[in-house]
């Protein structure tokens, strides 16, 4: 099904509208105008909002729109929609829908041919991205994992499948936890971010690898709005950590274990650090044999 925006005759408009993920600064010209022009705003939490809309002094009523609300919400809109007003949905930070309401709003706009119209804004998970250091694309956002610790790990290892860098967002109250199982799943050296306040005075990142934020996590309790990244992985990789190892993706156990070490990293472009703990798992040998013995040569 095709939908023109700007065509809908005697029907109203859904516009979707980013709000700042923490400096208002960020509210585009457009994403006011949007609000003060609309009949109503649907808003995650009214009270927040308002603290918004106080600011750009933006005087249009606002509706609760929030997770526990949004079935019995749903057809008072599209009939509302369907009256021909125009409403904007709001988070209380970011884009609606990305880990927020909105996106059961739009599939029943779509159903009832209503136009959705999305302005593009604030996003924390780009954010983040573009600023990691880490290989920006591709990327595969997830956004806030499960809280259960077997739920979680279950996830990471799904996660773990892919090459691509992944985001997740996490409260800084499980932020140790949420590092802990990446160590666990991914091993210590995994190259990780933690993002923390983004756009705000505080906003900072910590770049290191798995164990160095499990570390930093144990010494220090960091708070605000959080946003991790999982760095990229070599696609080959990704098949030798899923298969076990074939004889295909590692080396003949006839050669040294020099030789085998020689063997991940240039095959599996793997650093020495990471092709010894490889040679060692694929021998069944403890890492600080495998040192010794690429050492000593």
């Amino acid at each position: 099904m095709r939908q023109k925006s700007y065509r809908t005759e005697g029907i109203g408009k859904l516009f979707l509208v980013p709000t700042p993920i923490g400096n208002l600064e960020d509210m585009t010209f457009r994403a006011v105008n949007t609000l003060r022009d609309v009949d109503l705003i649907l808003a995650e939490d009214t009270r927040h909002t308002q603290k918004l809309l106080n600011h750009f002094e933006i005087e249009t009523p606002q509706k609760s729109f929030h997770e526990h609300n949004t079935q019995e919400r749903i057809p008072q809109v599209i009939e509302w929609l369907q009256e021909g007003k125009k409403i904007a949905q709001v988070s209380d930070a970011g884009t609606p829908s990305i880990s927020d309401p909105g996106f059961e709003l739009v599939q029943a706009c779509v159903e009832a041919s209503i136009s959705v119209i999305p302005l593009p804004g604030a996003n924390a998970g780009i954010t983040a991205l573009i600023a990691s250091g880490l290989v920006p694309q591709p990327f595969y956002f997830y956004g806030f994992l499960p809280r259960k610790k077997k739920e979680k790990n279950e996830t990471l290892e799904q996660l773990r499948t892919h090459s691509e860098t992944v985001i997740l967002y996490e409260s800084p109250f499980r932020l140790k936890d949420t590092f802990l199982a990446i160590q666990t799943v991914y091993g210590e050296s995994q190259p990780v971010v933690l993002c923390r306040e983004l756009t705000k005075s505080y906003e900072e990142f910590i770049r290191g690898t798995a164990s160095d934020l499990v570390l930093l996590l144990q010494e220090e309790e960091l708070k605000g709005e959080c946003c991790i990244l999982i760095g990229h992985k070599n696609p080959q990789e990704v098949t030798t950590a899923l298969s076990g190892g074939t004889e295909e993706n590692t080396p003949d156990t006839s050669l040294s274990i020099t030789q085998q070490v020689e063997w991940f990293i240039e095959h599996q472009q793997l650093s020495q650090k990471e092709a010894i703990k490889a040679v060692a798992k694929h021998l069944g040998l403890k890492k600080q044999d495998v040192y010794k013995e690429v050492h000593s040569q």
